[in-house]
């Protein structure tokens, strides 16, 4: 029998993530849900931009006349930043930003909230990062901007691993300027030498059956962290509550960030 469904219309705003790959992501219904939570008549759609074509795709989307805004996941975080005509304080440091949003003159804003999300995450499961040792893991849009909110929280020491050596180096000095005082480094992980492990890589993402730590031996005491939201319980969280180490899943991360991403749709629009 056919029935009209209620949650889309003629008027309903348009936003988007994209990415490549996308099936991952939970946005869609997170931030669908968070619109709705408010009686906004907007939806969030997941759009899959192969590589290739994202310069041209990205410049496209922007004409769609209805849509007001796109969140950025792996791998377009720091091309984005091309897209934006205002760059907002975290993603000027960070060097990327996952969400740009139309504004009433017509010009596009953008920010990163990945760091603040992680933090947020962190926080409301009771850990605490100031004065410990704490291991990133990636240091690409979303590392950045994890290692950036990380270092606001003023751990005792920060190492930071990528498999691009310059990458991980250039974090580490933006580290260092927000906090001098933070003992940084650059390599791979060491068991035991750190209280936090926080994974902002790919690795483990959708079927990759890989841990980045590229072991499941974890001390205990570990509390690790992985920013992939599929699948829930990654190779690494899966190794690490094996182990008997307190996780923070990926979801608790894009919970912590929803209403920031929601509020900066919707700025200057009320």
């Amino acid at each position: 029998m056919y029935q009209d469904a209620n949650y889309i219309d003629g008027t309903t705003r348009l936003y988007g993530i994209v990415g490549d790959p996308i099936t991952q992501v939970r946005s869609p219904e997170m931030v669908t849900g968070e619109f709705v939570s408010r009686g906004i008549n907007a939806i969030l759609l997941p759009i899959h931009v192969p590589v290739d074509d994202f310069k041209k795709v990205s410049r496209n989307l922007k004409k769609i006349a209805n849509l007001d805004g796109l969140i950025f996941t792996i791998p377009f975080k720091a091309e984005a930043m091309r897209l934006a005509d205002r760059i907002g304080p975290q993603a000027e440091i960070v060097g990327a930003l996952n969400v740009i949003a139309r504004r009433p003159d017509g010009t596009w804003a953008g920010e990163i909230f990945d760091g603040i999300g992680c933090v947020t995450a962190l926080k409301s499961e009771g850990h605490s990062l100031t004065g410990k040792r704490v291991h990133l893991i990636g240091a690409g849009g979303a590392g950045s901007a994890i290692g950036v909110a990380v270092a606001h929280e003023h751990p005792a020491s920060l190492t930071v691993f990528d498999m691009d050596p310059e990458r991980a180096a250039a974090l580490a000095a933006r580290i260092n300027r927000v906090d001098p005082a933070i003992a940084v480094a650059v390599g791979p992980w060491i068991p035991g030498s750190t209280d936090f492990v926080l994974n902002a890589s790919p690795v483990g993402m959708l079927d990759d059956a890989r841990n980045p730590l590229g072991t499941d031996l974890i001390p205990p005491a570990t509390v690790v962290f992985d920013a992939i939201v599929k699948p829930e319980e990654t190779p690494l969280i899966r190794a690490a509550r094996t182990c008997g180490c307190q996780t923070v899943p990926g979801r608790l991360m894009m919970r912590g960030q929803i209403g920031r991403i929601v509020d900066f749709f919707l700025e200057q629009k009320r």
